[in-house]
């Protein structure tokens, strides 16, 4: 019998629109159960809600700890799929003003992670379930910031193509994005402690303007 939780994740998956699919409904499926059993849910069920087989499960994410990991990756860039969000997003490497544009995109960021009460239960699982699956915390080391948060990555990466920004160190630029406008809130809120709406702000602008500041083109 296949344990669950052991093996190598997998580097590559199926790919393909339809395998692109399978691994959509794959992972809502997991995240479902995993919110509503913890980590120790069972592939079969995963698979059964996800409608495929665990076999298929097991192509696209090698071990349940890879799938875990897809889960929490996405439900952090998750805010980013808002609608306007999305909408800034997109816009940002066009803007004229580049400032006001990620001032745009932090606002809405920040406002969907404060307020996405299933996103809040999902870091509570992580807390719960890291404690007695170690492996879930080595399965998230295994994979850069860049993985982890790729819509970031994928536009500060534009943005330097295009000049508007110098980001010699992508793994950093993720991390240090997401420490100045995301982390406090979920430092906080891990303490059952809400910023206020006026200091969330100044938090916003401070962090817009330190980063872009830092990462500024010659």
């Amino acid at each position: 019998m296949r344990n669950e939780g052991s093996g190598r994740a997998r580097s590559e998956g199926p790919t393909g629109p339809r395998a692109e699919r399978k691994r959509e409904a794959i992972v809502l499926a997991a995240r479902s159960l995993f919110l509503r059993e913890g980590f120790g849910v069972g592939m079969d069920a995963i698979a059964a809600e996800a409608g495929v087989s665990k076999v298929t499960v097991y192509n696209h994410f090698g071990n349940k700890e890879a799938l875990f990991v897809a889960v929490i990756a996405g439900a952090l860039d998750e805010p980013l799929d808002a609608s306007s969000s999305v909408a800034a997003l997109d816009g940002l490497t066009e803007a004229d003003d580049l400032r006001e544009a990620f001032l745009n995109v932090a606002r809405a960021w920040v406002d969907v992670v404060r307020t996405d009460q299933e996103m809040n239960a999902l870091r509570h699982l992580v807390a719960r379930e890291i404690h007695r699956f170690p492996s879930l915390g080595e399965a998230w080391g295994e994979r850069g910031p860049e993985s982890h948060h790729p819509a970031i990555a994928g536009v500060l990466r534009e943005l330097a193509d295009r000049g508007r920004l110098t980001v010699p160190d992508m793994e950093a630029a993720v991390i240090q994005l997401y420490s100045l406008l995301v982390f406090p809130h979920l430092v906080f809120g891990s303490y059952g402690t809400d910023i206020s709406d006026d200091l969330t702000d100044r938090l916003i602008v401070a962090g817009v303007d330190m980063f872009l500041g830092f990462y500024a083109s010659a």
